[in-house]
């Protein structure tokens, strides 16, 4: 799942876009200036920015050329967004080093369409969903399990996927919530366990590779 940085100072485009992104599966961090922005690189990189151009303190004009300056950030894409809409403006962005330019007002599916065109030709290839008797085809939309092809509903399936494409990683029951089921759902945490105990029961018995870590969630692997 590709990790969305947000940069907006106007809250509610910055609720509508995150919103959006979210509704799409992207996973997204919101931030109102440079200066919240550059302390969220400090923590982690996201797979790209969505940068608008008129911020408080410092533009994004300037952010982004700080981006292009430091070899940590220097190649994470950059979507710049915007009021303006003349010639100059957008050749200033793309000169800057920004990899596209959406002026507002604009569409919601239109920008996600921009982000995954972008995505596509900058993210690596995905790693395959494995681990040991388990794998999941994603172009057939599969499961796997000790050979045997398993047959898992919508929500179990989005739970397995995610879990192999964090092998090794704990989940709490809320980021699986918010993961799997989405950000706005209200259901119980008790909903996760029930799908656990069903997957587990499904895998055969790759089923015992998703460990419950007491206390905190579950995880799949050693």
């Amino acid at each position: 799942m590709a990790l969305i940085f947000i940069v907006e100072d106007d809250p509610d485009i910055r609720e509508m876009e995150r919103y959006a992104l979210n509704s799409s599966g992207f996973e997204t961090k919101a931030f109102s200036t440079g200066n919240e922005l550059f302390s969220g690189l400090f923590e982690t990189l996201p797979d790209l920015i969505l940068l608008d151009i008129m911020l408080p303190n410092e533009d994004g004009l300037s952010i982004l050329r700080r981006l292009r300056q430091d070899n940590r950030t220097r190649r994470i894409p950059v979507i710049m967004v915007t009021a303006k809409t003349t010639e100059i403006d957008k050749v200033r962005g793309l000169d800057s080093g920004a990899d596209d330019y959406v002026t507002k007002p604009f569409g919601i599916k239109e920008l996600v369409s921009r982000i995954r065109a972008l995505l596509r030709r900058t993210m690596p290839e995905p790693k395959p969903l494995v681990y040991e008797g388990l794998s999941i085809d994603e172009d057939g939309h599969k499961v796997f399990a000790m050979g045997k092809q398993v047959e898992l509903t919508h929500r179990e399936y989005e739970l397995l996927k995610y879990l192999l494409a964090h092998v090794n990683k704990v989940n709490t029951r809320e980021t699986l919530m918010d993961e799997v089921w989405g950000f706005n759902f209200t259901g119980e945490s008790r909903t996760v366990d029930m799908h656990i105990k069903t997957l587990r029961k499904k895998l055969l018995g790759c089923g015992d590779y998703i460990k419950t870590v007491r206390g905190v969630g579950y995880k799949l692997g050693d």
